[in-house]
């Protein structure tokens, strides 16, 4: 056995114990067995630079991949009803670069449910909001859908909200045949491919009554400007008794009908008071207030671009 007392400090001594003397024995076994050596600096440099290297790699090959591909870090956070913004991770903010090239493009917007509105504010008038408007016209269309005889073979589907448009909104003064204001709604559109035209009464949230109008309004003679067939609603306060006595003044009135490409321009006159109409994607719609008893229709005159008469309503056999 080597004598290791010097290099190890375990060498016999004197005045050890025999189990003293066995003990250092088996240490100078192990510490020949585990001898140092000269610490292996450039192994462990070069381990180090390595690692480093491999970290800045996946660091930056992240990175890259964020930037490449922004669309579908960010979708996965879209939340929708924040006006179309993207909402980034809680846990930090991206890079400056990176945000920019985040940045989400503006979508087209969707129309939320309901019908779409009218072209000009004017035709919803005295206040009546489109989404009041919409609420009368589901109600409307929920009546009809459960009072059709369902056997009945001239049931027609009306659809849904969403498949029309708002022409007109107005108020509804109440008469004999149904006492209490209200509102009523003029809404167009083409449920199943056929185009309809609904007048909707509703008061106190309640649908009172459903028109409607289907199918080409095109006929010979007509002309380019067609009064609906139901538009009569609009100004006739009682059912019962036509166009005069009794009214409750002011009383609201309205006009609604189609046009033709060609007609640019549509005027409606009753009681010494003309309005000039909207046109609404081939619809007219004219609203006013009578101050007084008039026992005339309301009269219709079209007009083309260069202002020349295509249409009197006194000249339509079918008005009225």
């Amino acid at each position: 056995m080597r004598d290791m007392g010097d290099a190890t400090g375990y060498g016999p001594t004197d005045g050890d114990t025999e189990f003293e003397a066995r003990l250092r024995e088996l240490l100078e076994e192990q510490t020949d067995v585990l001898g140092t050596s000269e610490a292996p600096y450039a192994t462990i440099v070069r381990q180090g630079r390595t690692s480093r290297r491999r970290r800045v790699f996946a660091a930056g090959a992240g990175l890259a991949a964020l930037v490449a591909v922004p669309g579908t870090a960010v979708a996965m956070h879209y939340q929708p009803g924040d006006g179309g913004q993207a909402v980034l991770p809680a846990h930090g903010a991206l890079p400056s670069a990176q945000a920019s090239a985040t940045q989400l493009q503006p979508s087209a917007p969707v129309r939320a449910s309901g019908p779409e509105g009218p072209v000009t504010p004017g035709q919803l008038a005295d206040g009546i909001t489109l989404e009041r408007a919409a609420e009368a016209l589901e109600g409307c269309l929920s009546f009809d859908a459960k009072h059709q005889a369902a056997d009945s073979p001239f049931r027609h589907d009306l659809g849904k909200p969403e498949d029309y448009r708002v022409i007109l909104a107005l108020n509804a003064t109440g008469d004999m045949n149904s006492p209490g204001d209200g509102i009523r709604v003029v809404a167009v559109g083409t449920p199943g491919g056929t185009p309809v035209r609904l007048i909707c009464t509703d008061k106190g949230g309640e649908t009172q009554g459903v028109s409607t109008s289907s199918g080409d309004t095109g006929a010979p003679g007509r002309g380019p400007v067609v009064p609906d067939d139901n538009a009569f609603r609009l100004y006739k306060q009682d059912g019962a008794t036509g166009p005069g006595l009794p009214y409750h003044f002011p009383f609201r009135w309205g006009s609604v009908g189609t046009v033709e490409r060609g007609v640019a321009k549509v005027t409606v006159s009753w009681g010494g008071v003309t309005r000039q109409a909207a046109l609404d994607h081939g619809y007219f719609a004219a609203t006013g207030v009578l101050a007084a008893a008039e026992d005339s229709l309301p009269h219709i005159k079209g007009y083309d671009a260069a202002g020349k008469l295509v249409y009197d309503s006194t000249q339509d056999k079918a008005y009225e």
